[in-house]
């Protein structure tokens, strides 16, 4: 069906509130119980560590506000499939779209899933295999949640999200004031080189891939601009305010981590949630804590299966030979075969992990350098279009235009730059199954071709 049959549209139901609860619900998940513990691997000072954390903060928040002037001036369900389809041809748009199906979004469920088995296998073990399985049943479980219609996932998304919140706010503030941990023991040369190293050493651009994981989906507010209520600047509202909340949260959270623990125990922890609420509260505490943050789990991997399946429906909708997933069930307000057709896909995903020693960082390999490429092209639209629509009057305009766009545009090359030199195996796999989408694309063209309303406006 073309996207211009209202009986194949998705309906306005998501209030901003709605919203920001399903972009805070992706941030802040999972991935802030686990990965700075990583980050501070990479981290000489605990100011350096807590550096990354500010700096991650600023430069989502130049993302957001170029995103918010994009979903603003162009609401869609396809989000940034339909930014760079219109700005770059149905191409680069297909190949986004693969990418998402196949390599970031799904790589993206995968790895909060595994991280969800990690924290799950600590309440009850289920063998060797423990965490895939934790997994396997999260990507079922919320996945048929979803088919149920998205009434139901926006509700118990804000609900989950409340949680989080609230549990980062209970581990934070009593961490503020616990007892400190003992003084950290200083790399030589720490104090002089760590500026330096924020901006070129080795360490940073490693310690930035997992900031920005962590902080990563408030892009994904672009695929909500569709179903969002009220005027089109709201939009602006959703992304600027999420990020300053999350941002707040993050460092307070990080404080506390590196308060309690200090640097030295932080390096070595995989599950740095619970280690903290262990001092504070004791091994009931972290016990309570650990069935919460598979909660945040479940939360930030509900929200990335709502937003991820929109992207395959705007594909299926846009290419007839893929119309299968371009289906709207009007009953539910669902994309159901995009669902299924995610589900599965991350399902392969975490099989893959079980080949691997370490399953977390081999997904984020996995998915880094081809997100931050689209990241990247993603943002060069925002010039293509003021170009091609100078005269039109914008509901959203970005601040400080064009700086802010380059800034950011700056930011997106270092990453892609980063993911492709400090990952391994997995970045190669990643690269393969996005190139595999050149042929399918071909085929696509040559059988039926897109309906002709993709190609931009």
């Amino acid at each position: 069906m073309s996207s211009g049959d209202p009986f194949n549209l998705p309906k306005p139901t998501f209030s901003a509130f709605s919203a920001i609860a399903v972009v805070v619900g992706i941030v802040v998940g999972i991935g802030i119980f686990r990965l700075p513990s990583i980050v501070a691997g990479h981290s000489t000072t605990g100011f350096q560590f807590m550096a990354f954390w500010v700096a991650g903060g600023f430069i989502s928040l130049l993302g957001a506000l170029c995103y918010a002037e994009l979903a603003a001036s162009q609401p869609d369900a396809g989000g940034e499939y339909t930014f760079l389809t219109r700005a770059y041809g149905p191409a680069i748009g297909f190949l986004f779209a693969w990418g998402r199906m196949t390599v970031i979004q799904t790589g993206s469920i995968a790895l909060v899933a595994y991280i969800l088995g990690d924290y799950a296998s600590r309440i009850v073990y289920l063998g060797p295999y423990s965490s895939a399985l934790y997994a396997a049943l999260a990507i079922v479980g919320l996945t048929g949640l979803n088919l149920l219609g998205t009434g139901h996932s926006r509700y118990v998304q804000n609900i989950l999200t409340s949680l989080v919140v609230l549990l980062i706010i209970l581990l934070a503030v009593p961490g503020l004031f616990a007892a400190p941990a003992a003084p950290e023991s200083r790399v030589p040369g720490s104090d002089v080189n760590w500026m330096r190293d924020l901006f070129v050493g080795g360490s940073a651009g490693q310690a930035m891939i997992f900031v920005l994981l962590t902080y990563g989906g408030w892009n994904e507010a672009a695929y909500l601009s569709a179903e969002l209520r009220g005027s089109r600047s709201s939009m602006a509202r959703v992304l600027v305010g999420g990020i300053i909340l999350i941002t707040t949260l993050y460092v307070l959270v990080n404080l506390a981590y590196l308060h309690v623990l200090g640097l030295d125990a932080l390096q070595g922890s995989q599950a740095i949630g619970a280690d903290l609420a262990g001092r504070i509260f004791g091994p009931t505490g972290a016990w309570l804590v650990t069935c919460i943050i598979v909660i945040a789990a479940l939360s930030t991997a509900n929200a990335t299966i709502i937003t991820g399946a929109r992207t395959n429906y705007a594909l299926g909708r846009d290419f007839r030979m893929l119309r299968f997933i371009g289906r709207w069930h009007q009953k539910t307000n669902t994309p159901a075969h995009a669902l299924l057709l995610q589900g599965g896909i991350a399902l392969l995903l975490v099989g893959l992990g079980l080949w691997s020693q370490e399953a977390v960082s081999t997904i984020v390999d996995y998915t880094a350098p081809v997100f931050w490429l689209f990241i990247l092209l993603t943002t060069g639209t925002l010039f293509i279009f003021r170009h091609r629509f100078k005269s039109q009057a914008l509901p959203f305009r970005v601040p400080g235009y064009p700086l802010t766009p380059l800034l950011f545009v700056a930011v997106c090359g270092y990453m892609l730059y980063s993911s492709l030199l400090f990952t391994g195996l997995g970045a190669i796999v990643g690269a393969a199954i996005l190139g595999a989408g050149a042929p399918v694309y071909w085929l696509a063209r040559q059988r039926q071709g897109p309906p002709g309303n993709t190609g931009g406006q």
